[in-house]
């Protein structure tokens, strides 16, 4: 019977995730997207309401320190799942373990021999300048030879449908936690739709990170011990850090609870000191050691990085990724893909002015109301002109902030992202809102393995297209298909 949902369409010019620019649910995915464009709005309010009663009652929460009203938030949630088809990603995975390959062996050079650098695949004043560049660590090889072990693409589809990299996350990516959660929401409120989608399971990433650790560690993997480094309770992750820890097996520790000593890194323990050989760190690299980096840090632990460069203990990130994963540098890596691996990229990305190139800024100071600028070691969607949605005093003020610091912006076109279904409360009825899509890949001696999902971030305001939590973006459940499912 029809439902109430029957006048849902996309927004013009944009590739909705469920169905085509009709209205009519995408062949590909069989008769998954109906199951919830059918329903009528009781139901789908309902299954809402359970959905956000079994986060609170996991505690899955996050932290908005901007926000006077109270900094603890659960995280916002939408029951209607993005889904992929199994041949859509079978694509992008081939893209993805493509593209870290290539990031990984440029980083390599870059803290090795720069050969890269003086064949200016990349401008070296772009990279040695990068913010996130650390000299000090030039010529230390990691135990595993691997620097990431864990990264978080950010894609959009355009209004072709084609996935395209928006931006690369190699130092400490979050979020995989919600991606779990999620999807234990939609196994308690939507059983049926998520069996007959036959979609693939994510709840072995916990068992594969633990894998990932013990495969780097400079001790043999029975005899590792491996940790999660947090700062502690009032970080706006710590319920990812806790979650991730308990899933994978591993301690949960603070800087106060490590030391080091004849650059072993111990922890401190009833029982006495233990050894501990992998530091899954969730530190930002600049507080890790006030040896080395700012000698103000009360969250690192003095002595750090003297183990590191040694060799007895491994840093999951490696510290120095920043340097691979700037916005200007991001510019840069089809051509990385095409000298390291010699190979054409698999996935698009986003055409990208670099603000330190003289004619890249000058075409960006004349086109600021067409474009979106961003600072390049910002994130969470802060430091960045929406140059269409803006003002002029915004614009001005951009202008002279790029004038004074070329080298810290780039600017882009803004690209329509897709959208999919997601329920207006108010309304109660399925509008559409723009998404995009964080996988997550680990990595270790033996290879990559792309955890077949990744995080549906929603912009739950009507017109936005920032989708981070922060700034009033929620998530989605991402069902990948299995490739034996039929339409």
């Amino acid at each position: 019977m029809p439902g109430e949902n029957d006048a849902y369409r996309p927004l013009p010019g944009a590739h909705d995730e469920l169905v085509d620019g009709g209205g009519r649910p995408r062949a590909e995915l069989g008769k998954i997207p109906g199951k919830f464009l059918e329903k009528p709005a009781t139901e789908l309010a309902r299954a809402q309401s359970l959905a956000e009663l079994s986060l609170l009652n996991q505690g899955v929460t996050f932290s908005v320190y901007s926000d006077n009203r109270g900094t603890e938030k659960i995280f916002p949630f939408c029951h209607v799942p993005r889904v992929i088809s199994a041949a859509d990603w079978s694509r992008l995975e081939e893209g993805l373990l493509q593209r870290l390959q290539a990031l990984e062996l440029f980083l390599a050079d870059v803290y090795g021999e720069q050969r890269s650098l003086a064949a200016g695949v990349v401008p070296p004043e772009l990279v040695l300048g990068a913010k996130h560049y650390l000299p000090a660590l030039r010529g230390v090889v990691p135990p595993g030879k691997v620097r990431i072990h864990i990264a978080g693409i950010d894609l959009i589809r355009g209004p072709d449908g084609a996935f395209c990299v928006l931006e690369d996350n190699l130092r400490t990516p979050s979020g995989v936690s919600y991606v779990l959660e999620n999807r234990i929401v939609s196994k308690r409120v939507v059983p049926q739709a998520l069996n007959e989608a036959r979609v693939r399971p994510v709840d072995h990433y916990p068992t594969k990170l633990a894998e990932v650790l013990r495969t780097v560690s400079p001790a043999p993997p029975e005899e590792t011990c491996a940790v999660l480094l947090t700062p502690g309770p009032y970080n706006s992750a710590y319920f990812e850090h806790t979650f991730l820890a308990r899933s994978a097996g591993i301690e949960l520790v603070q800087p106060a609870d490590l030391y080091v000593e004849q650059r072993k890194v111990y922890l401190r323990t009833t029982r006495g000191p233990r050894r501990v050989h992998v530091i899954y760190r969730r530190i930002d690299e600049a507080f890790l050691d006030p040896a080395v980096f700012r000698p103000d840090s009360l969250l690192g632990v003095r002595g750090l990085i003297d183990a590191y460069r040694s060799g007895q203990v491994a840093l999951v990130n490696a510290p120095g990724n920043g340097v691979a994963d700037d916005k200007a540098v991001y510019a840069f890596v089809p051509a990385l893909i095409r000298h390291f691996l010699g190979e054409e990229p698999k996935l698009a990305q986003v055409p990208t002015y670099v603000c330190a190139r003289p004619e890249d800024r000058a075409y960006v100071l004349e086109h600021l109301h067409e474009l979106v600028v961003k600072a390049v070691d910002e994130a969470g969607g802060y430091g960045m002109l929406m140059g269409p949605q803006s003002t002029a005093e915004q614009r001005e003020a951009f202008r002279r902030q790029i004038e004074a610091e070329p080298r810290r912006y780039i600017a882009q076109p803004r690209v329509e992202l897709s959208t999919c279904p997601t329920l207006d409360p108010e309304r109660r009825r399925l509008v559409p809102r723009r998404v995009d899509l964080r996988p997550y890949i680990l990595t270790g001696p033996r290879g990559s393995w792309v955890l077949p999902g990744g995080l549906t971030r929603v912009a739950l305001q009507e017109g936005s297209y920032v989708v981070n939590s922060s700034q009033g973006g929620g998530s989605k459940d991402t069902w990948v298909q299995q490739a034996e499912v039929a339409s």
